[in-house]
């Protein structure tokens, strides 16, 4: 069971057609959230993808981050600043797909403790980085290892925070769950 379900026990369609309009918003919040860098700006926008695996499951998640780029593809305003589909963040904005894919097998296999919470975290974000860095690599200028180093090294300690927060966050719902319940 997922903490989505275990808060919202009734997953009508119309719930999860919310729920996945409200993630998909959720991490275009966070994308907006963003520190401009070159080729590719450094956005919240991982950890919301890893807290909607986290708390979602991997089908309600896969839906939001689906339901995501669709948004960016119809040109609504959910990417970085600056950022366009086709441009050099687009690997990594695919590569939300596979990283909430995993983060939400997790959580449907019952990741409700820190370490098991952070650990599939943590392989979620540096899973991003196959398709981020191959798309850089393909479509700018910069060699596979410079492709490495502006668009992988820059952000791999935020990307452990962002891990870390997103086990903390989801871990602490379960808890406070398990409080008001227990």
């Amino acid at each position: 069971m997922t903490l989505s379900k275990a808060l919202l026990p009734t997953h009508s369609l119309a719930t999860r057609a919310f729920m996945v309009l409200g993630g998909s918003l959720f991490i275009a919040l966070a994308a907006r959230i963003s520190v401009p860098m070159f080729p590719v700006p450094m956005t919240l926008s991982t950890l919301a993808v890893l807290l909607v695996g986290l708390s979602m499951g991997w089908r309600l998640g896969l839906a939001t981050v689906v339901a995501y780029i669709a948004e960016a593809a119809a040109g609504l305003p959910v990417l970085a600043a600056g950022s366009v589909l086709g441009g050099p963040t687009t690997g990594f904005i695919l590569g939300y797909l596979p990283m909430v894919v995993l983060a939400g097998l997790a959580a449907d296999l019952g990741a409700r403790r820190f370490l098991p919470a952070l650990a599939a975290s943590v392989a979620a974000s540096l899973l991003i980085y196959v398709p981020g860095v191959l798309w850089l690599d393909a479509v700018t200028a910069l060699s596979i290892s410079g492709a490495i180093e502006k668009g992988m090294v820059p952000f791999v300690a935020g990307d452990m925070v962002k891990s870390v927060l997103a086990a903390l966050a989801v871990t602490g719902g379960w808890a406070a769950l398990s409080r008001k319940h227990g």
